[in-house]
């Protein structure tokens, strides 16, 4: 939108200071005793309850934790999701499906927010004590219908939904901490009605969310203070339950550096901690902990196999020093950013049992979480909490307020979706591959990410881009004009990946190419596409040595190279390792905004004859 008037100023959020998080700090503006009192929900219980230990899944469930039966007990239901990344419409692909049998082609279509909807609403029938939280990314590398309005969609569809409070996490920075608050307190950007593919406030107002986000260890710099509450206590019929919201502290490494600027992230284990004794002091003792940090379950294993179906999240991953360390009046703690499925049990200090969850992401799993809240210790029964992830089919019927704002943002996205972004003098691009697993689409879009000047770093250009092929999802179709839209283009890309540069050895490129074809890979190949002047030649089983090449001349497996590439590639995703190998990593812009400004900077676009790789017979 492009009026000044409807413009939103700074929004400044009171928080807690940076000088006192190892003090008990003075925390303002926090949401102290406000709503959830009960929302009137839940059918689907959790009935297993297996809460397993983290590095051994055996399926323990301890009678030793805090807070035992002393008094009158009330049975509180939790429902939790995390990654929802503007999902509104159900994600396609991969990111569409979850894994429910032994294999990882025992899968079922999930997801979309008017399932998730209909999931929630029946599963939170019969409980009279009911609250919805997630733990961050709720926002951020969204789909076209959301991310063309700034997310506000996603935030007025997650007010629909129930959701009471979240923690932030890395992608709720992407627009800057500024743009954030505004999303929590509403109003518009004077955006000018569509420039840069994306309008504020298209049908006149914003209201913001009326669910809380907290950000206990995010801080202005220069004010000292979060630039959120860091926590909110929520009175449902009587119980105060206290929720403390973080992101990882490794956040502005992950974002670019315009997202974070003037933030200073701090420690998540310092950070609740010293929350505990001020919460404490407000006679409240149940706490449960929203962090955009987790675990790393066996790959392709069912939905429910981390932890309760014999599963244990490896032992590397991020969220188990987090939760051995959190203090032990944590009773709780509701995980993401993995994007994975686990349900386990994670001994605190005391060596007491503490259920740590995550519900994958895009809106296909939902965890239900039900305790006891002892009223007379204002306390959590640690024995008595017992959680589930539960699939979110689309065999529901569509929540029909969901659908209403779907409906209502796909007619308001079409003059977005139809902007020309150039012309291709072809009636298409395609993504087939030849012999060598080369595509005329896939050289295409390598290229405009090794075009993309916002990789660049401290004056490092990337010399390669690598793109996976499964990332590329249709042909690159023009209308009988020969134009390119935008949508034409957001549908060939439409993960809204980030770019990430990186430096790679030569001999890290070596292993890299050779994961196409073996490992995971050998049975079904995976060929990278790659751009214009890196060439190499292969045989069926392996790279030919001495072949990989850069502008004719043969890469040193000594040297240092550095390349460019997605965030599901440089996370070493699709079976490639070595890009985890990667140093100096550098988060630049939207693959699908790089692979715009291509098409503009590039019309009319003649597909190019696929000649960079070479199988050798």
């Amino acid at each position: 939108m492009s009026r000044p008037t409807r413009r939103l100023a700074g929004v400044a959020i009171a928080g807690i200071a940076v000088a006192g998080l190892v003090a008990a700090p003075a925390v303002a503006g926090n949401g102290d005793g406000n709503n959830g009192n009960g929302k009137g929900n839940t059918t689907a219980t959790s009935n297993n309850g297996k809460s397993n230990n983290a590095n051994n899944g055996n399926g323990n469930k301890s009678n030793n934790g805090k807070g035992n039966p002393q008094g009158p007990l009330l049975d509180i239901q939790l429902l939790s999701f995390n990654d929802f990344h503007g999902n509104l419409q159900p994600p396609s692909g991969s990111s569409g499906r979850i894994q429910v049998g032994p294999t990882d082609v025992d899968t079922v279509n999930v997801g979309g927010v008017e399932y998730l909807a209909t999931h929630l609403a029946q599963a939170r029938a019969g409980h009279k004590n009911t609250l919805t939280v997630a733990a961050g990314d709720i926002v951020g590398a969204s789909p076209l219908l959301s991310a063309a309005f700034h997310d506000e969609p996603t935030i007025e569809s997650m007010n629909l939904l129930g959701l009471d409070v979240t923690a932030v996490g890395n992608h709720e920075f992407d627009e800057g901490f500024k743009e954030l608050q505004r999303l929590q307190k509403g109003g518009c950007i004077d955006d000018g009605n569509g420039a840069n593919n994306q309008d504020s406030c298209p049908a006149g107002t914003f209201a913001g969310a009326k669910f809380q986000y907290l950000a206990a260890n995010v801080f202005e710099t220069a004010t000292g203070k979060t630039i959120l509450p860091a926590y909110t206590i929520k009175n449902v019929n009587g119980a105060k339950i206290a929720f403390i919201g973080m992101t990882l502290k490794d956040t502005p490494n992950i974002v670019t550096a315009a997202g974070v600027a003037g933030l200073t992230f701090t420690d998540e284990v310092k950070t609740a901690n010293a929350l505990v004794p001020v919460l404490k002091k407000k006679n409240v003792n149940a706490i449960v902990v929203l962090i955009h940090q987790g675990g790393l379950p066996p790959a392709k294993t069912p939905f429910d196999y981390t932890c309760q179906g014999g599963g244990s999240l490896s032992a590397d991953s991020p969220i188990i020093p987090i939760a051995e360390k959190l203090d032990p009046a944590i009773d709780m703690v509701i995980s993401g950013h993995t994007h994975q499925p686990y349900v386990c049990d994670i001994k605190d200090p005391k060596g007491q049992s503490r259920l740590v969850t995550s519900a994958s992401s895009f809106g296909r799993l939902f965890t239900e979480t039900n305790l006891k809240y002892d009223r007379r210790t204002n306390d959590i029964v640690r024995a008595s909490v017992a959680g589930s992830n539960m699939v979110v089919t689309r065999t529901v019927p569509a929540d029909r307020a969901q659908t209403a704002l779907i409906a209502k943002y796909t007619e308001l996205v079409k003059a977005i979706a139809e902007k020309v972004l150039g012309k291709i003098t072809t009636p298409s691009v395609s993504k087939t591959q030849n012999a060598a697993g080369e595509s005329s689409l896939g050289d295409m879009i390598a290229d405009a990410q090794l075009a993309d000047k916002s990789v660049v770093t401290n004056g490092k250009t990337p010399v390669i881009a690598f793109m996976n092929p499964g990332g590329i999802r249709t042909d690159l179709v023009a209308d009988a004009s020969g134009n390119i839209t935008y949508e034409a283009a957001f549908t060939v890309q439409p993960f809204n990946n980030y770019l990430v540069s990186m430096d790679l050895t030569g001999q890290g490129i070596y292993d890299l190419l050779n994961q196409q074809i073996s490992g995971l890979n050998a049975a079904s190949n995976k060929i990278l596409q790659i751009s214009k002047g890196f060439t190499y030649s292969r045989t069926t089983s392996a790279v030919i040595e001495g072949s990989v090449a850069i502008n004719g001349k043969p890469i040193d497996k000594e040297a240092t190279y550095r390349i460019v590439t997605n965030n599901f590639l440089s996370d070493g995703g699709d079976g490639f390792p070595a890009f985890k190998a990667g140093t100096d990593k550098y988060f630049g812009g939207l693959d699908i905004d790089g692979f715009a400004a291509y098409l503009t900077a590039n019309s009319p676009y003649t597909p190019l004859v696929p000649d960079r790789i070479t199988l050798v017979k």
